[in-house]
């Protein structure tokens, strides 16, 4: 009993406000990523992660720091986004390009965990999003939101120890869920 209570304390939760029926004929929705105001780990504020981390790791090797930092942002562009696109659009059966869409899906990150791989030992990435949706012609006017928290990342092999693999997976987990949801909700 206590195992199974300890492991519910982490485990994801998804939670819809508003009716996602406006997708039924949509063939795409415009996908944006907002990571502004996002929390990382016990740091209310990305920034003071950033600055720690980094100077952690160029006290260790110079330079080392420096690369993080650039690597942070870019596995966002370069891995996160793609991935979470790529498993929406599979799932949903939908394009998240926004050809002709109609909708807007925004995509803010509002917490991340990075998780860490000691080899022996290891602790999953998780995220925390809001996906809002909107009308183009109407950006102000949220028409449906799902919060998800807790989304878990981490590579089956074990071979995760860069963050930003850990966390692409979170992100494609996130991607194929809000998908799923979507499929539902339209049935």
């Amino acid at each position: 009993m206590l195992v199974f209570w300890s492991l519910t304390g982490f485990a994801q939760k998804k939670k819809i406000e508003g009716n996602l029926s406006f997708l039924k004929n949509e063939k795409s929705v415009k996908t944006e990523f907002d990571y502004s105001n996002m929390a990382v780990g016990k740091f209310p504020k990305e920034e003071d992660y950033i600055k720690k981390r980094k100077a952690e790791l160029n006290e260790k090797e110079i330079g080392r720091g420096d690369k993080f930092e650039k690597d942070w942002f870019d596995a966002r562009k370069d891995r996160y986004e793609p991935q979470f696109r790529e498993l929406f659009s599979k799932h949903a059966e939908r394009s998240s390009i926004g050809d002709g869409a109609k909708y807007r899906m925004l995509v803010k990150t509002t917490f991340t965990e990075p998780g860490w791989n000691a080899g022996v030992m290891r602790v999953p990435a998780t995220i925390n999003i809001e996906v809002l949706f909107y009308e183009l012609t109407k950006p102000e006017d949220i028409v449906a939101k799902i919060i998800m928290t807790k989304v878990p990342g981490q590579d089956v092999m074990g071979f995760d120890y860069d963050p930003a693999i850990r966390l692409q997976e979170a992100y494609s987990k996130a991607g194929k869920e809000v998908g799923q949801l979507i499929v539902k909700e339209n049935k």
